[in-house]
């Protein structure tokens, strides 16, 4: 990868010898996995509502899969974006409108009842990886409230207060400082 990035470089700029550790942490690559499969769950809600409700005994109810399909690819773009909490907050709290919709469709009537099962189970499961994702990618990317810088205790001179009274009385600028020599020696300033 770095040969191609070298191809890029001005003349005078650096070769890339090799690449370092990545700075992605462990929590930052889940919050990506889990970012990557919220967009490919959620294009697979909005192409194909039919059959997924077919297989869950949902039949009617295709609009809402594809809200939640819009809804999946938001949330995981969100998830991939600067904001990764944010993306990944919205994902948890799309897991339980995803496990509310699913707890409605295990009705003693629906003959899919098993298919029901199996997809709360596996909603369930990706609920705990959301969870376990946010609160590391919250902890790992914490800005912590420190207290604000007292400055009280500084005077501000670099030799303390007591040394600077009386210290601009007793300044002789150095002769080229002066705005006019020849005032100055006549008094004048």
């Amino acid at each position: 990868m770095f040969n191609l990035s070298n191809l890029t470089r001005s003349a005078g700029d650096p070769k890339i010898v090799k690449s370092g550790p990545s700075s992605l942490g462990a929590a930052d690559r889940l919050a990506r996995g889990l970012g990557w499969f919220s967009i490919a769950l959620g294009a697979v809600e909005l192409i194909a509502p039919r059959r997924l409700t077919r297989a869950l005994g949902m039949q009617g109810s295709e609009t809402l899969v594809r809200v939640y399909g819009l809804r999946e690819i938001m949330a995981g773009m969100m998830t991939l974006s600067t904001e990764k909490n944010v993306g990944l907050a919205s994902r948890v709290a799309g897991d339980g409108l995803d496990i509310a919709t699913l707890f409605t469709a295990l009705r003693p009537g629906n003959p899919k009842r098993d298919n029901v099962g199996l997809a709360l189970a596996m909603v369930v499961g990706v609920t705990i990886l959301d969870i376990a994702a946010a609160k590391a990618s919250a902890a790992r990317h914490a800005r912590t409230p420190s207290s604000p810088d007292r400055y009280r205790d500084r005077s501000g001179f670099p030799k303390g207060l007591q040394q600077a009274r009386g210290a601009a009385r007793d300044f002789k600028a150095p002769r080229d400082m002066r705005a006019a020599p020849a005032l100055a020696e006549a008094g004048r300033v």
